[in-house]
């Protein structure tokens, strides 16, 4: 009878901690103000993305996102230079080669959030040449780096490009919006 107990409830204990294993759930937060990022990652098509505004004045209703893909970081910064921390939430879109984008929300003045439009990769005609995923993301004093593998077929040289790094700025868009502006691209070359 004891070892049959056991035996279910070391199969409970190991269910619930691999149901817990693949949840992100993490707070972010500068002084008062901050971000609660929640998502289950059950599935690599299909995931419920939870954001909580914390310490806002007029909106403190949770944000509810379906996703395709899973979280697998997030980091606040001020991103469109008002002196109010913003969000990043990194999302892999597919698991074998590694592709991820990013859902991005501004803080206005701590009051109102707004999204921060993220252009994908495949949409811009220099940077898809060669785009090969092995994506990742990384916040420096409010510039987005975006790194990923390409695969050189259009140069014939001793060098060829094995990695693109892209530098993204938050800029105003045409209609009031906040979107994410390609800085600079960086091409690196195999020695």
């Amino acid at each position: 009878m004891n070892k049959i107990f056991l035996l279910i409830a070391t199969l409970f204990f190991y269910t619930l901690c691999s149901a817990q294993k693949n949840k992100y759930d993490t707070t972010l937060k500068v002084g008062k103000n901050g971000f609660r990022v929640l998502c289950s990652n059950k599935s690599s098509t299909k995931n419920a993305l939870r954001i909580s505004p914390i310490g806002f004045e007029e909106v403190n209703d949770d944000i509810h996102i379906d996703i395709k893909g899973k979280v697998f970081g997030a980091e606040i910064d001020d991103l469109n230079k008002d002196g109010f921390n913003d969000l990043v939430v990194y999302i892999l879109t597919d698991e074998k080669k590694r592709k991820g984008t990013v859902l991005a929300i501004a803080s206005d003045e701590n009051k109102r959030i707004m999204p921060i439009t993220f252009p994908e990769v495949l949409s811009n005609e220099k940077l898809k040449v060669g785009y090969d995923g092995d994506d990742s993301f990384k916040l420096l004093n409010g510039t987005l780096t975006h790194k990923f593998s390409v695969n050189d077929t259009t140069s014939h040289s001793e060098n060829p490009i094995i990695a693109r790094q892209v530098l993204y700025n938050v800029v105003k868009g045409d209609y009031g919006n906040w979107k994410f502006k390609v800085q600079r691209i960086v091409d690196i070359f195999k020695q």
